[in-house]
């Protein structure tokens, strides 16, 4: 019974120091994560947010389901698209994925 107990000792003792060197670990793991995953998510955020408040009538925009469009009205949570001539729907600024050069809808 005695090779039990010595073996449960050594082990408490090994688990001991290699605490230190778990929280290191998991504050390690954490730094990776921020400045690869939950920074860059918030920057793009960020980028999008500036995007949509800098709309103004006449851009050409890409919306989030693939739909192009000349931006005719802006409302607080709506912008109104012309996506063909006579054409207009309405979609929430949110999905409004990028911001096109103008005369691309010509060249389409």
């Amino acid at each position: 019974m005695d090779f039990f107990i010595s073996s449960a000792w050594a082990q408490a003792q090994g688990a001991q120091q290699t605490g230190a060197t778990g929280w290191l670990l998991i504050v390690l793991m954490f730094v990776v994560f921020y400045f690869m995953l939950i920074r860059p998510q918030t920057k793009r955020a960020k980028q999008h947010r500036e995007m949509v408040s800098a709309l103004n009538e006449g851009d050409e925009i890409v919306t989030a389901g693939g739909v192009l469009g000349r931006i005719t009205a802006i409302n607080d949570q709506f912008v109104t698209l012309e996506i063909a001539d006579g054409v207009r729907i309405k979609v929430q600024r949110h999905t409004i994925g990028t911001v096109m050069p103008k005369g691309t809808m010509k060249s389409v």
